[in-house]
C-alpha cells in the first residue's frame, strides 16, 4: 500500500498548516471584532439618540417652566394690583361701600361682614404658597330704581381694589305708595364673598 503522508512530507507542510490555522483564527477574530464593533456602534447610537431625546425633553420642560414663571409673575402682579395679596382692611371696605352708595344714590344701605375663613375651593384644591381667604358680606339696600342697585352691585364686584364675587342677590319691589314723592321702590338682599390671599408661612 502506497503511503500518502510521509514523515518528511508532514514536516515540510507543518509551517503551511500553522499559517493556515493562524489565518483561520485571525479571520474568525476579525469577524468577531466586526460584530462586536457593530453592536457597540448600535448601542452607542441608541444611547446617543436617547440622550438627545432626554436633552430635548429637559429643554422643553425648561421652556414650559420659564413660560409658567412669566405667567405666574403676571398673575402675581395682577393680584397685587387688585389688592388680594394683603390683609383685610375693613375700614377701606366701609369707605368703599359708602362711596358707592353715594355715587349710585341709594336710599338706605345696611351691611354685615362675617369673620374671615378659609375658602373651600372646588375639588378640594389647595395652593402650596398661598391660602385663599373669604369673608361673607351681606348687603341690604333700597333704591328708587333697580338700575341703581344693579349699578351699585356691579361697581362693587368689579372694583379694581379687592375681589367681591356675588354669591346671590334677591331683588323685589317695595310697597311704597305711588304719591309722587321720592321713595325707595325697590330693595335688594345680596351676599358677596370678599376674597383675599395670604402667603403661607414656612415652618
Amino acid at each position: 500500500m502506497k503511503q500518502i503522508w510521509t514523515t518528511e512530507g508532514r514536516r515540510v507542510l507543518l509551517p503551511s498548516w500553522i499559517l493556515l490555522a493562524v489565518a483561520i483564527l485571525a479571520g474568525a477574530g476579525i469577524v468577531a471584532a466586526s460584530h462586536f464593533y457593530l453592536d457597540k456602534e448600535k448601542r452607542d447610537s441608541a444611547g446617543a439618540a436617547r440622550r438627545v431625546q432626554e436633552a430635548r425633553a429637559r429643554l422643553e420642560g425648561a421652556r414650559r417652566e420659564r413660560d409658567s414663571l412669566h405667567e405666574s409673575a403676571d398673575v402675581f402682579r395682577t393680584l397685587v394690583e387688585r389688592g388680594l395679596l394683603q390683609t383685610e382692611r375693613r375700614l377701606d371696605m366701609v369707605e368703599l361701600v359708602n362711596q358707592l352708595r353715594a355715587r349710585h344714590q341709594l336710599f338706605a344701605l345696611e351691611y354685615e361682614i362675617a369673620p374671615q375663613r378659609l375658602l373651600d375651593l372646588t375639588g378640594g384644591r389647595v395652593f402650596s404658597s398661598v391660602d385663599v381667604l373669604a369673608s361673607r358680606v351681606r348687603l341690604r339696600a333700597r333704591a328708587l330704581h333697580e338700575g341703581d342697585l344693579f349699578a351699585f352691585i356691579a361697581a362693587l364686584s368689579h372694583t379694581p381694589q379687592g375681589f367681591y364675587p356675588v354669591d346671590r342677590c334677591l331683588m323685589r319691589r317695595t310697597d311704597a305708595p305711588l304719591d309722587g314723592r321720592l321713595k325707595p321702590y325697590v330693595e335688594a338682599d345680596c351676599t358677596l364673598e370678599w376674597i383675599t390671599l395670604r402667603e403661607k408661612r414656612s415652618g
